[in-house]
């Protein structure tokens, strides 16, 4: 997680730390910005996720089981860093210990997020190259193990952050109230480096995954007669994928660019880090819904149907006589 989570004040630059704070109509309209961005954010997750259980057919496909724990893995990172941001300008300091527990859950889903495109673009790669052995390979069992492995790589690295923690300072420290930032709850110097070390491997490793299955798609496409279309389709789904994790790599050059940006634009850093937040945070969670809720027909086509029926729902409670008071 980008050390640049809170939006408020600080921001360490080298030789100098610097604060300010908004004006109160400023800050007041840029958490209205923010909690309605989630609130949008908040109504379509749940109607994506409704859709999944009402329908047997997403929950019987691997597909969708592992694009449904996206959407609810991005929908908690969201709230999280949200709760964070408005926290920063309504108590600017909070307990130590509810600290490391937002910290600790916005970086497991942050990281959950690049293992979670490389899994499903593993699983596109078996359904065309490997068609006749997609439905053995990939079974429901093995996509909510898979699910697991995806919850364990991405916890057991920075849990140890906690653990180090609590060895290293005294319990009087998790009382203390502090500015919201990973470095101020995990301070550890070995700690730093090693989130360096494992974000590169984690990143390298859904980089690749995602051009070999890109290339395999795309010579399988050349070489097949027929389900071209199907191939082509897995291809730019995969693109999309790669889209996302570009956007996911930005949490982590985003301090840096911070600090390139502040030298450029001097006295602008309130609005920097903003623009920040809403374009590596809130940004990336539109691209979940519009690659599966709008660019799969078979989603969208059962999309379209609960939405229907939920509106008709809400027309015949309205217009149903029963519901008006007796005269």
């Amino acid at each position: 997680m980008s050390s640049s989570m809170g939006p408020r004040g600080n921001m360490t630059f080298p030789y100098q730390l610097i604060f300010v704070r908004d004006t109160f109509t400023t800050a007041f309209v840029k958490n209205l910005i923010v909690v309605l961005v989630w609130l949008i954010l908040s109504y379509i997750n749940s109607t994506l996720i409704a859709t999944f259980f009402r329908h047997q057919t997403f929950y019987e496909d691997p597909r969708y089981i592992l694009f449904i724990h996206m959407v609810i893995n991005d929908a908690i990172q969201l709230t999280v860093t949200i709760t964070l941001f408005v926290l920063s300008y309504i108590f600017y300091k909070i307990n130590v210990s509810f600290c490391c527990f937002f910290i600790l859950v916005a970086v497991f889903t942050t990281r959950n997020t690049p293992v979670n495109l490389a899994s499903m673009a593993i699983e596109r790669y078996i359904a065309i190259c490997q068609p006749l052995r997609h439905s053995q390979i990939c079974t429901v069992r093995r996509t909510y193990i898979v699910i697991g492995l995806i919850w364990f790589i991405c916890v057991a690295p920075d849990i140890t952050d906690l653990f180090v923690t609590l060895a290293t300072e005294s319990m009087s420290f998790f009382h203390e109230s502090v500015f919201c930032l990973r470095q101020n709850v995990f301070k550890d110097p070995v700690l730093a480096y090693k989130r360096q070390a494992f974000d590169i491997i984690y990143f390298s490793c859904v980089f690749l995954i995602l051009v070999f299955t890109y290339l395999k798609i795309l010579f399988a496409a050349r070489a097949l007669s027929t389900e071209k279309m199907s191939a082509q389709k897995a291809r730019n789904t995969i693109l999309l994928h790669g889209a996302q994790l570009a956007m996911c790599m930005l949490s982590y050059i985003s301090p840096s660019m911070e600090i390139v940006l502040h030298i450029i634009f001097p006295g602008r850093i309130l609005e920097i880090r903003y623009a920040n937040y809403l374009i590596v945070y809130i940004l990336p969670r539109f691209l979940s819904p519009i690659i599966y809720g709008v660019r799969d027909k078979k989603f969208r086509r059962h999309l379209k149907m609960h939405l229907q029926s939920h509106r008709c729902r809400h027309t015949v409670q309205k217009v149903d006589p029963s519901n008006n008071d007796a005269p």
